[in-house]
Formats: C-alpha cells, sequence, structure tokens
C-alpha cells in the first residue's frame, strides 16, 4: 500500500495556507519540558480543518460543483462544511446518532446538511449519498489527502522546537497520527511519535499488535467521554502506523478528564476529552514515555457546555 510522504505533506502547506490557523507551540507552565499544540485554536476548534481544506483544494472543478459528503462524530463534519463553505461547494455530513449537540448545531450554522444515522450506518450513508449525488466523499481519515493534511502539524511543530525529542498524538481513525508520524521524523529523525487512546476505545493498541484492523463493536467504544476517538483504523492508517509510529499508549477515563481540567485551569486552553489525551499520557504514563522534549497535540475544543462545567466542578 503506497504510503504518503513528506512532499506531500509540503504540498498540503501550500494549500491550505489561508485558510488554516498556524497554531503556535506554547510551553506547559507546569513542566519545563513539554509544550501544547492547540488546535483547538482553528477556526472550527479542531485540527480536522487541515485535512478538510487540502481535500476540498485537490478537487477539480466537476467535482466541485457535485459538491461533498462526509460521515463525522462532529469535527470533521464541521471542518469539511467550513472548507467547503469557502470554497463555495455544497456539504452534506452524516453525523452518528448520539454525537454532542454542540457540534451538530455548529455543522449546521456552517451550512451544510445534517443527516442524522445510527452509528453502525454512518459510512454506509456516505457511501449512498456519494452514489446517488456524485457528490466527492472526504473520509474523516481514510484518505491521502486527509492524511497529508493533518501532518502540517508535524511540520510547524519541527519548525517552532526543532530539538524536539517526543510528539504525543492522540489516535482515533489514525489519520493524525499517520501524518504526524511521516512529517515529523522526516525532518527530525531522532524524534519519536507516540500514539494515545482511551483505554475504553484502544482498538488502534489492538490493531497494531494483530497486524491487521480490529474493530471494536459501537456498544464498547461508545463508553469513551473521548467521543472524537471512537473510530477504528482503516488499512491505509494501519499501514502508516505500522510503519511509522513509535508506540502507543492507553489512558483512563479519569485521567483524559483531570487533563481536560487541567488544560483549562493551568494552561488556559478549552479542550474537548478526545483533545485532553494526549496530555493524559504525558501526566499519568510519563515513566512509560521516552524522556526529552515532548510536545503534546491538543486536538480539539469543541466540547460540550455541561461536561466541560461537571469537569471543572
Amino acid at each position: 500500500m503506497e504510503l504518503i510522504s513528506i512532499d506531500d505533506v509540503r504540498a498540503a502547506a501550500d494549500d491550505i495556507a489561508g485558510t488554516v490557523v498556524r497554531t503556535p507551540l506554547l510551553p506547559a507552565p507546569w513542566d519545563g519540558e513539554l509544550w501544547l499544540k492547540p488546535e483547538s485554536l482553528q477556526p472550527v476548534g479542531s485540527f480536522k480543518l487541515r485535512g478538510a481544506t487540502h481535500a476540498v483544494a485537490r478537487l477539480d472543478p466537476a467535482t466541485r460543483a457535485r459538491g461533498v459528503v462526509t460521515h463525522s462524530s462532529g469535527n470533521h463534519g464541521q471542518a469539511l462544511a467550513y472548507a467547503a463553505r469557502a470554497a463555495g461547494v455544497p456539504c452534506t455530513v452524516v453525523v452518528p446518532a448520539g454525537a454532542p449537540p454542540v457540534k451538530v448545531d455548529r455543522i449546521r450554522a456552517l451550512g451544510a446538511e445534517v443527516r442524522l444515522v445510527p452509528p453502525a450506518r454512518r459510512l454506509a450513508e456516505a457511501e449512498r449519498i456519494a452514489a446517488d449525488t456524485g457528490a466527492a466523499l472526504v473520509p474523516p481519515f481514510d484518505d491521502r489527502r486527509v492524511i497529508a493534511g493533518q501532518g502540517t502539524i508535524g511540520l510547524e511543530i519541527v519548525a517552532d522546537l526543532p530539538d524536539v525529542d517526543v510528539v504525543l498524538v492522540p489516535v482515533g481513525g489514525g489519520g493524525l497520527a499517520s501524518g504526524v508520524a511521516t512529517a515529523v521524523p522526516a525532518l527530525r529523525p531522532s524524534a519519536l511519535v507516540i500514539g494515545v487512546e482511551p483505554l475504553l476505545a484502544a482498538d488502534a493498541k489492538e490493531s497494531l499488535a494483530a497486524g491487521e484492523v480490529v474493530v471494536w463493536d459501537v456498544e464498547r467504544t461508545y463508553r469513551t467521554s473521548a467521543d472524537g476517538l471512537r473510530t477504528h483504523l482503516s488499512a491505509l492508517t494501519l499501514a502508516h502506523l505500522r510503519d511509522r509510529l513509535d508506540g502507543i499508549v492507553t489512558v483512563t477515563e479519569e485521567e483524559i478528564l483531570a487533563a481536560t481540567g487541567r488544560l483549562v485551569r493551568d494552561a488556559r486552553l478549552v479542550a474537548e476529552p478526545s483533545g485532553a489525551v494526549a496530555l493524559a499520557a504525558r501526566l499519568s504514563h510519563r515513566d512509560e514515555l521516552p524522556a526529552g522534549r515532548t510536545v503534546a497535540v491538543v486536538t480539539g475544543g469543541n466540547v460540550d457546555p455541561a461536561r466541560l462545567a461537571s469537569v471543572l466542578a
């Protein structure tokens, strides 16, 4: 299977310039060897804007006229809706029932049509819409364009911290980790990229151990508060992670919520649980991680207000 290259990531960086915010590296006030990459500061509140913008930029004019469609629990849907609106492209987002209402409302506010379906039907419905309308399917992670777009985070990390030793990155469908694990070692060969996922949705760790995609049913993955990390890997992302990821660790729900609160209180960053898992690994599993200058990617801040209030109570 053909993997993306550093040249693909560099091309994506050119495509997204002007639409995507180049987020800063923020030193963690409590840890002299930790920096935070706050993708929560993107216009749609998550890193997903990078891959979506790159994917839309690569569409030919005829395809753009027919629109784009995707399936998403929220963040990728918001990102594609934003990128499509900026390019004047119609957009439909298939959303699994149970997704946070704050994310669904924002997708609609960005002008996309929302279709709510049972979680197990999300991909099939998106594929049906694409077949019926001719719209281009832009998956959340199982797409080389999307992976390359997410990899631009790695370019920025190494540019801002050239002597970085470790990058901690959340793993859901694996698109972000695939892109970052492509970019960082290409520019800083000694740096290690470590994936982090919830213990209650640890299918990526199991997939890497098995050497094939292992799918957990929705009843298992929906136990985690990290709703953006409930999706399993694809063959494409597994191939990238097997070749390029340096390890993967899991974090508990208590550790995730503690990290979410730490980001708000001490870093003054609003984060959703999915966005806090990398920090959770640093806070609770530091002895299991490689030593050195570390970056934790804070992937998003689209948290339900009620959940955030409960975390901070």
